[in-house]
């Protein structure tokens, strides 16, 4: 099963709208394209919804914070939304959670920019 990836935008901010999972091969490699179009665009206020993302392997984890360091050097942020428990975990073990910026409020994470 393939990850699925939606883009929309609210108030000037880019949401990501993840499914499924995100693992080595195609998947990690469509949020790379996805992420480093979105920057291309002139986009730096990016939100990645995870409230869909059943699995993130190590490949997956590291596209997140690959795509962390490209819209942070783009002069952007990148945020992420409603995280579920199994990610969170991860990210608490990878002390990822010291990075990125997480909400599980849609409305209150775009206003944050």
């Amino acid at each position: 099963m393939s990850m699925k990836l939606s883009i929309r935008e609210i108030d000037g901010v880019t949401i990501l709208d993840l499914g499924d999972r995100i693992t080595l091969g195609e998947e990690s490699g469509r949020l790379r394209d996805a992420v480093r179009e979105i920057v291309l665009k002139g986009s730096t206020k990016i939100i990645m919804n995870l409230g869909e993302v059943r699995y993130i392997d190590s490949s997956g984890l590291g596209e997140l914070v690959s795509a962390f360091t490209a819209v942070k050097r783009a002069g952007g942020e990148l945020k992420l939304l409603n995280v579920t428990k199994n990610i969170n975990d991860l990210l608490v073990i990878t002390k990822l959670v010291t990075v990125f910026d997480v909400s599980d409020n849609e409305m209150l994470a775009v206003s944050s920019f």
